[in-house]
């Protein structure tokens, strides 16, 4: 119990250390690694029931060759292709916002330097610093959440395009 405490001090002095803009950018990371997972999720379980349904129905087709077939074979496989594709566009717009929030982090902090320096000058150091301290904590987690999140949404969108291929594999292979 006293290492949650602990825990819940060290993130509040972070929170207080970083601005209000901190939480902001807190907030968004959780969302963003929420529907990340979401993604991963639905890859392992819901798209390989979604697959094996189109190819037996593709199987138990009886005309595979004409026109028709191939436009059905083309719906299949969109079908399925949106399943893919689910929420990464607004995972990638999560990414993008991240540092853009940092940047606003950035902004106030600096703002509370000049503010400190119009009050009291250049002379003291130690209320400067925690502006400055204000400006780049911001920075530093929207990086660290768009880095992340970059990562998470490249490889969603690689296993997307392979799933896909598979996709048109299968119901190729299956004439």
């Amino acid at each position: 119990m006293l290492f949650v405490a602990e825990f819940l001090n060290a993130i509040q002095d972070f929170i207080e250390t970083g601005g209000q803009v901190l939480v902001v950018i807190g907030i968004l990371i959780f969302v963003m690694w929420l529907m990340i997972l979401e993604r991963i999720f639905y890859y392992l379980k819901g798209h390989r029931q979604q697959m094996k349904q189109a190819v037996r129905d593709w199987n138990s087709r009886s005309d595979k060759s004409s026109w028709n077939a191939e436009q059905i074979r083309q719906a299949m496989i969109s079908r399925v292709s949106l399943g893919l594709g689910g929420n990464i566009p607004i995972i990638q717009a999560l990414v993008a916002l991240c540092p853009l929030l940092g940047l606003m982090g950035t902004v106030t902090g600096m703002i509370e330097v000049f503010d400190v320096m119009a009050v009291a000058g250049t002379g003291n150091a130690r209320s400067m610093a925690a502006g400055v301290s204000k400006a780049t904590i911001p920075t530093m987690a929207g990086m660290v959440g768009a880095l992340s999140g970059v990562f998470a949404a490249t490889w969603l969108q690689r296993t997307a395009r392979r799933e896909r291929r598979k996709l048109k594999d299968h119901l190729l292979l299956e004439h």
